[in-house]
């Protein structure tokens, strides 16, 4: 499959990091004397750049270096707390080889700082197999926008109709839609219903095969 590829989101997608986002989400806020529930942060959190997270929650706009010293403080509670904990969902690796195996170009694209996809790849060793990476720093646009798809798809050399996406959230599924791409829904943090309609489904690595990518692309 030469002239196709999978582009990975990271958090839900090839770890299943929302708990722990919620972590220190929730540290982060109690100093600020704000308690968020799990519901609020599963519609408010999951999927969404941090920009949006902190206009929600704070309710204001947060910008220019208050939000890139908010940002840091967040992620820095993020990575301390999930460094000892690191592990994909079920499957992620062998599916990844997978694909290699079969001539797919593979890419991951999330809305997450450089850093934390850096800490991850680190402890995991995917990178090598990675031919686009992109992270928040590299888009100026987030998802539900598809910028961070379409660009994939150019580092890639791949034309978006021949991609497929594989994500959890709502708007990460949109953006991929937007994209023009199919998309395989992870479903780490959401049931179907809460998403929009994608091409297929699964719980872990082990529901889906090479085969079925190429059926989809079909």
């Amino acid at each position: 499959m030469k002239n196709s590829a999978v582009i990975f989101d990271m958090d839900g997608v090839i770890c299943h990091t929302n708990p722990f986002h919620t972590k220190a989400f929730e540290q982060f806020f109690a100093k600020r004397d704000l308690y968020p529930t799990y519901e609020e942060f599963a519609e408010h959190m999951f999927g969404k750049s941090n920009s949006y997270i902190l206009k929600h929650f704070l309710k204001r706009e947060i910008v220019g270096q208050e939000f890139l010293d908010m940002e840091f403080e967040k992620e820095s509670l993020f990575r301390d707390i999930y460094a000892d904990h690191i592990e994909t969902i079920p499957h992620f690796l062998p599916f990844l080889e997978s694909l290699k195996s079969h001539g797919f170009k593979t890419g991951v694209a999330t809305s997450a700082p450089k850093a934390n996809l850096e800490l991850i790849m680190g402890r995991l060793g995917f990178e090598p197999k990675m031919e686009s990476i992109l992270a928040s720093e590299n888009v100026s646009k987030h998802k539900p926008d598809p910028e961070v798809y379409l660009t994939s798809a150019q580092n890639l050399g791949i034309v978006p109709a021949n991609c497929i996406v594989f994500e959890d959230s709502f708007s990460g599924v949109s953006a991929g839609l937007n994209a023009g791409m199919q998309v395989v829904g992870v479903l780490s943090s959401h049931t179907k219903e809460e998403l929009p309609p994608c091409t297929f489904y699964i719980n872990d690595y082990s529901e889906i095969s090479v085969e079925t990518l190429k059926d989809i692309l079909k």
